[in-house]
């Protein structure tokens, strides 16, 4: 008899996201007329950089001649793309990580959900609330959790609110913890750290013997000078943390799948016997085991993404999303909306009007204005009484959904 993980039983609900197409669908359906403007999944819409499609064409050319031609690419990635990363993520800011610290992967959700292979299942797990809910479900389904309770808070994990009150950046936690996902500048609320709360994240951690995963994927959305854009800023947190990046946000890899993780040599977890056992070797076997690796045609697209070229249009379309956060972050408080983030980050976390749940205020906007947004209960029961909208559409859309919400 075969069985099942029953883990996966203990999910309260479909992953957010689907259902948020499944009801939109439903409604396209009943509607045909409907011009439905979506500012719910956080997908790009601008074309990929020329410069970098320049050199994901040469790479394809290249594999169409036996001289040239590459078959399996490295687990852990190219070596030209591994240096790229250590030249132009990290030495700028004066920190040194080396290429072997670094995993390129086809996406920073998986690497958040694959990472916790690698870690006992007795380890306690602390989330932010709201959160991405991949960092709570991969847990889920790995079987560190109990059930969920009425507001689908899973037992055996520690929930760290983010609320209006603390800036939508979590206290640090009074409860044993063992795991640590942070998340800045933050999906869904937008909020970015600053080096002080950074800091205090990581002294804890190094007192505690915790591991902080640090997902940055959205950090060249940071435009305050003195905000952090990755964790290792932080003295001390090459012994405590593991940082996730992404293309798809930055270079618009969404549907081209990029990613890089990095673990540095100096981190440990610890045996049930206390010995100290070094996390990279770990992460390496785990990926030559399950990953084949990013395709030779994208890597070399996303080593073109740091050239002199790529960097100018990338910053170009970073601009684009923000401006669009910006008017919306205008248009929203001209309406009376109370509306956080837009500001380091392509996100906008809107209080719901009064009496409505995110659920009702989605179904809202969905059926009288056209647009769809993401629920903020989706993300957590902090998120409750909130909508995320994002940044990514084209302006005329983004214009004409912020009139469309004007005349509610």
């Amino acid at each position: 008899m075969a069985l099942i993980n029953e883990n996966y039983l203990k999910l309260k609900a479909g992953y957010l996201f689907p259902e948020i197409g499944r009801r939109t669908r439903a409604f396209a359906q009943a509607h045909p007329e409907a011009k439905i403007i979506r500012l719910g999944i956080g997908d790009v819409v601008k074309a990929l950089p020329k410069p970098v499609v320049r050199a994901m064409k040469a790479a394809a050319e290249e594999l169409a001649h036996d001289e040239t031609f590459r078959g399996y690419p490295p687990e852990q990635g190219y070596d030209f793309l591994l240096q790229a990363v250590v030249d132009n993520e990290y030495r700028p800011r004066g920190v040194e990580i080396l290429p072997e610290e670094v995993f390129i992967s086809d996406s920073s959700k998986c690497d958040s959900a694959n990472i916790q292979e690698v870690f006992g299942l007795d380890n306690v797990i602390a989330l932010t609330d709201p959160v991405y809910p991949v960092y709570c479900d991969s847990n889920v389904i790995a079987g560190r959790t109990g059930l969920p309770d009425e507001q689908g808070r899973y037992a055996g994990m520690v929930y760290l609110p983010c609320t209006a009150e603390n800036g939508f950046v979590p206290d640090l936690p009074r409860e044993h913890v063992d795991i640590i996902y942070l998340c800045s500048p933050n999906n869904p609320t937008g909020a970015v750290m600053t080096r002080q709360a950074l800091e205090q994240w990581v002294e804890f951690a190094r007192r505690k013997r915790a591991i902080i995963l640090f997902d940055a994927a959205y950090e060249s959305y940071i435009t305050d000078p003195e905000i952090p854009h990755s964790i290792y800023e932080i003295p001390g947190a090459r012994e405590v943390a593991i940082e996730l990046r992404s293309y798809s946000k930055t270079a618009g890899f969404t549907g081209t799948r990029c990613a890089f993780t990095v673990v540095p040599k100096e981190l440990v977890a610890y045996t049930r016997s206390g010995d100290a056992a070094s996390v990279h070797p770990i992460w390496y076997r785990r990926q030559t085991t399950k990953f084949n690796g990013v395709a030779y045609v994208v890597q070399r697209g996303a080593e073109a993404s740091y050239s002199p070229q790529g960097k100018k249009a990338v910053g170009k379309l970073i601009k684009y999303y923000l401006a669009n956060a910006k008017y919306m972050r205008q248009q929203l408080g001209a309406c009376g909306y109370t509306v956080y983030g837009g500001v380091n980050a392509p996100y906008l976390w809107l209080r719901t009007p009064e009496g409505k749940t995110s659920w009702e205020f989605f179904d809202l906007l969905l059926n009288q204005a056209n647009v769809v947004g993401t629920p903020g209960a989706g993300f957590g029961a902090a998120g409750e009484g909130y909508l995320r909208l994002s940044a990514f559409n084209h302006r005329e859309a983004i214009e004409e959904a912020m009139a469309r919400i004007a005349r509610l």
